[in-house]
């Protein structure tokens, strides 16, 4: 027989005891002389015995939990305080990022200029010539992205009720409890389940309820309560290559087109993979500034020396493909 079937009997017990603890003791072991031969059955000394014996039995088990549970608050908020730290250093590097005035030479204008008249030729052209159907469509994607969230800083949501963050990994939940104390684990109720979640304060309605975009890894989930004002959840999903566009089916859904995956760390990375990583980083700001790619300038470089090695040919009407 499980003593957890007398969980419901016991907590309703102590809930109409204002003393707590020491008056639910007073309680049963006054029961225990009144309706029970406890103390004179056996001997006051026996009684004694059974007493320390119960109590060795379940202390060095709740010592061993609470051990445990300290080891994983603690692991959950050095996690928390690490990912808190990285979406700070994140924000201020795209702060800097976005105050730089990049200097480019000369033969950059020019190349940039040049791609500029193009597009604009090109634009032209194309109006001229009516909308084709890949306008449309192109139209038609740009009207449905249109009606989509743009994620927050850290890829997720910020909500009425709750602020939602995510890596390909895990997904990060901050509700507020927006309580008038200092909430602790005993004042909370956190269900946390394959496919669903509920939170929110014990006696009243969920804070936070209902099913996930999709399923979790229960087991390498976790909860802490932040200064005693908020609940964080860390979930980790099950299919970790894809991004989520809602933290819960009912919510909003965020343009996932614009989530902004987390730079790696380029000294984590072997020479050769960091040298593909640095030359794709390096393309996409070229193309983001209308510049020629590292392959496009190689290819300029190699015609450039070419044209200059035969000035008789006429080059004027030559491509780059």
């Amino acid at each position: 027989m499980s003593s957890e079937q007398f969980d419901n009997v016991l907590f309703s017990l102590a809930q109409q005891l204002p003393g707590g603890v020491p008056q639910l003791l007073d309680v049963i072991f006054e029961f225990l002389s009144r309706k029970t031969d406890f103390y004179s059955g056996a001997g006051i000394e026996q009684a004694k015995t059974l007493l320390l014996e119960k109590f060795d039995k379940h202390s060095i088990k709740a010592l061993k939990e609470a051990e445990e549970a300290k080891k994983r608050k603690e692991e959950q908020e050095r996690k928390l305080a690490e990912r808190r730290a990285a979406q700070k250093a994140k924000e201020e590097e795209e702060f800097r990022n976005s105050s730089k005035v990049v200097e480019i030479t000369d033969e950059e204008a020019a190349e940039f200029e040049r791609a500029k008249n193009q597009s604009t030729s090109a634009s032209v052209n194309g109006s001229s010539s009516g909308t084709s159907q890949s306008d449309e469509k192109k139209d038609d994607e740009d009207e449905e992205d249109s009606s989509l969230m743009k994620p927050n800083s850290g890829n997720g949501a910020d909500l009425e009720k709750f602020q939602w963050t995510q890596t390909l990994q895990e997904v990060e939940v901050r509700i507020p409890l927006n309580a008038s104390f200092s909430v602790r684990s005993r004042d909370v109720v956190v269900k946390i389940e394959k496919t669903k979640v509920s939170v929110g304060l014990k006696g009243q309605t969920p804070i936070v309820e209902g099913n996930y975009r999709a399923p979790i890894k229960v087991d390498n989930s976790s909860w802490v309560i932040d200064n005693g004002k908020a609940i964080v959840l860390t979930l980790e999903k099950v299919n970790d290559m894809e991004w989520w566009n809602r933290f819960l089916e009912t919510d909003p859904a965020i343009n996932t087109k614009k989530v902004q995956p987390e730079n790696s760390k380029l000294s984590d990375l072997d020479g050769e993979t960091r040298a593909m990583v640095e030359k794709m980083m390096y393309d996409q700001r070229q193309k983001e500034m209308g510049l020629p790619t590292s392959d496009e300038k190689k290819k300029q470089d190699v015609l450039k020396k070419f044209m200059e090695q035969h000035p008789e040919m006429d080059f004027s009407n030559a491509k780059i493909n």
